[in-house]
Parts: structure tokens; C-alpha cells; sequence
């Protein structure tokens, strides 16, 4: 059975972005001086929200760039201001050589077994997109399936998701361009490598559930977009659909929608035995569903409506004929798993596996045993249990790190898991449940010495007394106590868990004395939906409190200090990093915004912002709006505050958060005085809000970031001393 974790209902992932062409660098015979900037043009937009006068003077930024040729000159120009400064930095060829060594060693993906063969991807270290493979047993030699790379010439057409037929002859996949969120599906024949002729278009958001049969599969999509608001519209009317092979997309059959609920999505999976098809609707990011089954053995059958109200998290395990296994916090904050009985009333539940001190982060059912990987303090800890619940073993770990994956068939002992930490490069497991062994699958040979390295936990307290935990990673001959340059990370959202994983790029920064830090804030899911709560809607300060707090350990310990720090954030990390350094200016030397949301009174107007109202709520609800107004980093810039220096991250076909957050934030802090320390914006073409972006990208726009920070916090090089 497939592992039991969020069904894809879209999130603001932390994700980073790429540069593209227009960021290589270029001569520079001389630079602005720093704060002068290009001119923006403002408009007289003054807005009353429940009787405060808002201003939006850049809201002309907001239009798609591809549309408007007054946006695409304006993101020309700050593009060669960003690059013009950015040749300037000495340490920003070294960055690029050392991130490009550390990157190139052999990465894989998790196996997925179907019909006894064996499908996987791998990357052999510097192509731009990892291959898929397929191996006919698991000692049979590997043999080429996918390659992305020869879809486009700027590598920016990426494989996504992916999903073998029950019998392994066919393997349905999904073909992501200039890194959208829309995917369009195509078919694969595993023997001959022939690509059939089925295609279907205007996907996203979808899981990918063959029928058992493999006669077709059900997937979700949209209506098909306006050709000029594909970017930027909203995404409304989700519905499954089924598409039997040979057909055309036109022909596809309308399985599950709900026209009278427009923002619910609908994600479908095919149960363990084939008969049921199970509906996951949410309409946020929320982990809160609604449960709709439908009999596959009855052709016409009504939809069976068996969890409603949006009230819990539900995650199909697996079944037993009637008797359905779930993951749930229902009266389980931290999470449990519970079986019921379809044929009777949902409040008819048996617990299987109780709620423990640590988060359930995943399950799924593995040769008759339960495989629950459970986060205690942010690490991963993997414990199996029988069909009743009772306690069989743990399986063996490496280290302090996290694991995923564990999906399998519940007839089938075998499975595959992965393992990294920031020391220690993603390997690839084999574990057989009947006997509790691992073995290594795959395991990547890198260019640096692991035990280089240190991890560390620590807890600090935050500003109403909250523990909280931080990862550390340094050199060992780099002692905690020696004031150094460090990168804080954080996040903070929508029940996302910052969890122990392995970087180059951040390899590369620590290789010179910097320490990195990630801080484990309230507001994402390490502790579950209470941790969550604490950090969401009218409680957001306390994520932003914890982020300064951490800081300020890190200062007071004398890990870092003031002139030394740097803060990152992607996605909903970028609000996160423009409103601390709105509120705390003083604190860093440096701040690397990405893809953030920045503005918090119109997020909900694009494309997938309507369903972060779960985590920011509702701009047009005034008590909602007085809080988004008060941290909202676009509305809170402070004219003749020393900022730091802050370099933005966004994309030009980002349709998760969509530039113009960016565009508008950047514009605003360019046009008051802040201080004599760079404003600046790198924007990206073809790419978008993280996902399927090249490997020469990633190298680039690394070495752009750290070369940036590098320059503020102090840090030297062997190539720029």
C-alpha cells in the first residue's frame, strides 16, 4: 500500500529558485552606487479597508509578465541592476566551482515495485534532470526509460509525477514545463520504451491511481484556463476524472465533482483490493478532508459520503474488505491510526495504533505489518506494528536524520526507504519487514568527508517561554563558540515539519567556516496540529517571535553575532524573512527572501493563494485583515530604518506565488530610505516556484546567494583572499 501522507492538495512549498540566461554574469565597467535603483512608477491607489486607508502604489506589477511589456522592461531593468552588483562579488566564482563539484555525485530516487519490476530515478550528478529507470528484477541491470533532458534545451521540462501500472507494463508520468504547476499526463509501454499516443492536459493538484486493470487511470484537473490568465488565475472547480487507454482526453469520463463547492479539491486513489475509489476533498491547505468512496464493482453507484464536515485529518492506510485502516487526529493531535467498518457509522472507530509523545509523519502497510515513521523533536524514528496494533520492532537508522517513503503491498514484505541528514547525502534502503532488515540500495559516493562535519539540537526559548528546537551544522574545527558567519533558516507553515536533510549548496557555505542553522518554528508540524495552531492565523507573531528568538540565542551564545548573520526563507519562509526584518531590522547583516508572499491583503486573489486562508485567514474579514495588515512585509517597510542587505528570489512563471509579491515588496523598499546596504531582486525566466528546476540553475542561483551574503556577513574564501 502507498504510504499514507498528504494528499496533494496544494501548499506554499519551501522550495528555491534558478537564474536563468538573463542572470549570467556580465563585464561591469562601472555600478550604481548602492541605493540607487531604478525608478518605478507609482500610482495614486489608495484603498479603505474597514476604515483604514491602504495604499497600493505598485499594484501595475501584479500583471503577468509575459502580458505586459511595462512589467517585462521593469523586470529587465532590476535584472541587470542585481547583475551588474552581483559581478562585483569576489567569492561568487568560487561559490559556483565548489557547489558545482559538491553537486556532482550520483543521486537516486525511491524505488517503486509493481508487477515485480522496479522503477526509479537517478541523476548521475550534474544533469540538469534525473532519468527514470526501470529494472526487470532487483539484481537485473537498469534500463532507460525517461530521459527529460532531451525535452527542452534550456533543461527547464521536467519529469514529475510518476506511477507504474499494477502489472508494471505501463508507467503513467507527468511532463512539467518551466517549472508550472500544470502537468500533462502521458503514457510510457515499460518493455519497448514506446510512448503511446494518450495525452491529457490542464492537471494539477492530482494524485495518479491506475485501476487495477490497467485499463485507464483517474487523475484531477481544472477547466482549461483563459490562454492569458493561465499563470494567474484562480483555481476553482477541481474534479476527478477517469481516462481509459486509446481514448481521447474529450472522451474522459466526469467521476466526482462538487460544482456548488468551486474551491474544493479532489484527489483519488484506487484501495488496496480494487473496488473503491477514495475521494480526498479539502478546500485549504489545512489537513482537514472530506471522505467520499465510490463502488468500482458497481457501475453507477452513487458516491458513498462517509467523512464530511472538513473537520480531520483522514489518510487511507489500506483495507481488509470492509474494515478500512486510516491515519487520523481525530481526539489525536499528534496523530493515531484507527480502523473502521464502512458498512457502518463513522463514529465507529477502533484504535489500532495509539497517539504517542511523538508525530505520526507517516504509515503505510508493508507486508502485514504497519510501518510508522514518527517525528520525535524533528529527527525520524520508524517503529512496526502487526494488524492489531501490536509492537513488532524498529527499524535501524544511521543517525540523527529523517526517513521517508516505506511504500509497498500489503502481500509483499519488500520496501524501500530513503535516509539524509545535513552531513549525510540521501541513500536509498531496502527493508524487509517479515525479517525487520535493511540493506543499502544506493548509495551515493560524494567528493567530501561526512565526519568533516557536525550536527547539532539544540532548544531555545522564545518570547512567551516556548521550547524551541534549532538544528546546527558546522566544520568540526569550527567550534560553536567562535563568532562565525551563519545562515538561519526557517519556515513556519502549514503543517510542514523542517526536518534534517542534505544540501551541497549548503555544503558549500559551512566548508568555509559558516555554520548553518535550521530553526524548528510553531507553525509547521513538528509537533503536530497544536504546534500548527500555535503559529497560524491570529497567532502568526508567535512564528515570527520564534525566528527573532533564535537569533538572539544565536547571538547571545556567541555562535554568530549581528555583523554575521544572515536569514532564508522560500515560499511562506519569505514572508516569514520579510517580516522579521521588517520588524527587527537591526538583527541581520543579510536576508535572502524567496518566492515569498508579501502581500497579505491580496494572496488570496491568485492562483493557488485561495487556500493558504487556513493559515493566514480571510483578508476580507475585518479581524482577520488586522492582523495580516500589522506583519504584511510589503505594508510594513520602515523609511530611516537601517535594513540589511536583501537580495529577493522569484520567477517569472511561478504560479504558486505568483512575482508580483516580489515585484511590489522590492519596489517599496527601493523607494524609502533604508539604509546604504543593497536592495536588490533576482527574477527568473522559465522557471517557477521551485520544483523541476535544472541543476545549472540551482548551481547558479547559489552561488548568487551565498556570494551575496558572504559579501555582509564577513565570510572569505580561498579564492578571495
Amino acid at each position: 500500500m502507498r504510504c499514507a501522507v498528504l494528499p496533494p492538495v496544494v501548499v506554499t512549498a519551501c522550495l528555491s529558485l534558478a537564474p536563468s540566461a538573463a542572470m549570467k554574469p556580465v563585464t561591469v565597467t562601472s555600478v550604481a552606487p548602492i541605493g540607487v535603483y531604478p525608478p518605478t512608477q507609482r500610482q495614486d491607489l489608495v484603498e479603505t479597508h474597514f476604515g483604514v486607508r491602504v495604499a497600493d502604489p505598485y499594484r501595475w506589477l501584479e500583471n503577468d509578465v509575459r502580458k505586459d511589456q511595462r512589467v517585462r522592461e521593469w523586470v529587465n531593468t532590476e535584472n541587470e541592476i542585481t547583475n551588474a552588483y552581483l559581478a562585483t562579488l569576489p567569492t561568487r566564482t568560487f561559490f559556483h566551482d565548489r557547489i558545482r563539484q559538491l553537486y556532482d555525485y550520483e543521486r537516486f530516487g525511491i524505488p517503486e515495485k509493481k508487477g515485480g519490476r522496479y522503477f526509479y530515478t537517478r541523476n548521475d550528478g550534474l544533469q540538469n534532470q534525473s532519468l527514470l529507470y526501470g529494472r526487470d528484477r532487483l539484481d537485473a541491470a537498469p534500463r532507460l526509460l525517461i530521459d527529460p533532458n532531451s525535452w527542452s534545451r534550456d533543461g527547464a521540462t521536467a519529469l514529475a509525477e510518476w506511477s507504474p501500472s499494477e502489472d508494471g507494463k505501463l508507467l503513467l508520468y507527468a511532463v512539467q514545463d518551466g517549472g508550472t504547476d500544470w502537468r500533462t499526463l502521458k503514457v510510457l509501454e515499460a518493455a519497448s520504451g514506446r510512448v503511446l499516443a494518450d495525452e491529457i492536459k490542464w492537471v494539477k493538484f492530482s494524485n495518479l491511481a491506475w485501476a487495477k486493470d490497467g485499463s485507464g487511470f483517474y487523475y484531477s484537473r481544472f477547466p482549461e484556463p483563459q490562454t492569458d490568465a493561465q499563470y494567474q488565475s484562480l483555481n476553482d472547480d477541481h474534479a476527478v476524472y477517469f481516462h481509459r487507454l486509446g481514448t481521447p482526453q474529450a472522451e474522459d469520463r466526469l467521476i466526482f465533482a462538487e460544482p456548488e463547492r468551486p474551491k474544493l479539491n479532489n484527489t483519488a486513489e484506487v484501495s488496496d483490493d480494487g473496488r473503491w475509489l477514495i475521494v480526498t476533498g479539502a478546500e485549504g491547505t489545512d489537513k482537514r478532508y472530506d471522505i467520499t468512496l465510490i463502488d468500482l464493482a458497481s457501475p453507477g453507484a452513487s458516491p458513498r459520503r462517509f467523512v464530511t464536515g472538513l473537520e480531520n485529518d483522514w489518510r487511507y492506510l489500506g483495507n481488509r474488505g470492509a474494515t478500512f485502516f486510516w491515519v487520523t487526529d481525530r481526539a489525536a493531535p499528534r496523530l493515531r491510526i484507527i480502523a473502521t467498518d464502512i458498512d457502518k457509522p463513522i463514529a465507529e472507530l477502533n484504535e489500532v495504533v495509539p497517539e504517542d509523545a511523538a508525530t505520526l509523519d507517516s504509515a503505510s502497510i508493508v507486508g502485514e505489518q504497519i510501518v510508522c515513521a514518527y517525528l520525535v523533536d524533528a529527527r525520524t524514528e520508524v517503529r512496526t506494528f502487526d494488524l492489531a496494533g501490536r509492537r513488532v520492532g524498529t527499524v535501524a537508522l544511521p543517525g540523527i536524520g529523517y526517513a521517508t517513503g516505506f511504500d509497498g503491498d500489503e502481500n509483499d514484505p519488500e520496501t524501500f526507504f530513503a535516509f539524509t541528514s545535513f552531513n549525510y547525502p540521501t541513500t536509498i534502503y531496502r527493508f524487509d519487514s517479515a525479517t525487520g532488515g535493511t540493506s543499502v540500495f544506493a548509495e551515493p559516493k560524494v567528493k567530501f568527508d561526512p565526519a568533516d562535519f557536525l550536527v547539532e539540537q539544540r532548544f531555545y526559548t522564545s518570547k512567551d517561554g516556548t521550547r524551541i528546537p534549532m538544528f546546527l551544522v558546522h566544520n568540526k574545527d569550527h567550534p560553536l563558540t567562535s563568532s562565525a558567519p551563519t545562515l538561519l533558516y526557517g519556515y513556519g507553515g502549514f503543517n510542514i515539519a523542517m526536518t534534517p536533510s542534505f544540501s551541497a549548496a549548503d555544503l558549500a557555505w559551512i566548508e568555509q567556516g559558516g555554520v548553518y542553522v535550521v530553526a524548528n518554528l510553531r507553525g509547521g508540524g513538528e509537533y503536530g496540529q497544536l504546534w500548527h495552531d500555535a503559529g497560524r492565523l491570529d497567532r502568526k507573531q508567535n512564528v515570527f517571535d520564534d525566528f527573532i528568538a533564535a537569533a538572539e540565542y544565536l547571538i547571545a551564545a556567541g555562535i554568530t553575532s549581528k555583523q554575521q548573520l544572515a536569514i532564508q526563507g522560500r515560499s511562506n519562509g519569505g514572508l516569514l524573512v520579510g517580516a522579521v526584518v521588517n520588524q527587527r531590522p537591526d538583527l541581520f547583516a543579510a536576508a535572502l527572501p524567496a518566492v515569498g508572499v508579501m502581500d497579505m491583503l491580496r494572496f488570496d486573489r491568485f492562483t493557488a493563494g485561495r487556500y493558504w486562508v487556513d493559515d493566514y485567514g480571510y483578508p476580507e474579514k475585518e479581524a482577520d485583515f488586522k492582523t495580516l495588515y500589522a506583519y504584511s512585509p510589503y505594508h510594513n517597510i520602515h523609511a530611516g530604518a537601517d535594513y540589511p542587505a536583501i537580495l529577493v528570489s522569484t520567477a517569472d512563471t511561478d504560479d504558486r506565488v505568483v512575482p508580483g509579491h516580489s515585484f511590489k515588496y522590492i519596489a517599496a523598499l527601493q523607494a524609502v530610505a533604508t539604509g546604504n546596504k543593497p536592495k536588490l531582486i533576482r527574477i527568473e525566466t522559465r522557471a517557477g516556484h521551485g520544483s523541476g528546476k535544472p541543476t545549472d540553475k540551482i548551481i547558479e542561483e547559489n552561488a548568487d546567494m551565498w556570494a551575496f551574503i558572504a559579501r555582509w556577513t564577513g565570510m572569505t574564501v580561498p579564492t578571495a583572499r
